[in-house]
């Protein structure tokens, strides 16, 4: 049985291999769209996961290190209190 987490959609915002175009993919799918600057890269996969319903986005920086990441939907952890 598959993990609550695996169950979220996964958006990654990440640059081109020359650092002039920015990917929106999700993850364990073929989508992938290419965007001229960052900020309209985040913007669509904000929307996206947004819309989504149960989803993560995850930004990097243009060195490939991760800038930061935001959850959309339930939380399905257990936190205690």
């Amino acid at each position: 049985m598959a993990s609550r987490n695996s169950e979220r959609a996964v958006y990654h915002v990440t640059p081109d291999a020359s650092v002039e175009r920015w990917i929106v993919s999700l993850e364990n799918s073929n989508f992938r769209q290419e965007f001229e600057t960052k900020t309209a890269a985040e913007k669509f996969a904000k929307e996206a996961a947004q819309n989504n319903g149960r989803a993560q986005l995850k930004v990097h920086r243009k060195d490939g290190n991760m800038d930061y990441e935001s959850t959309y939907g339930d939380d399905p952890r257990n936190i205690p209190g």
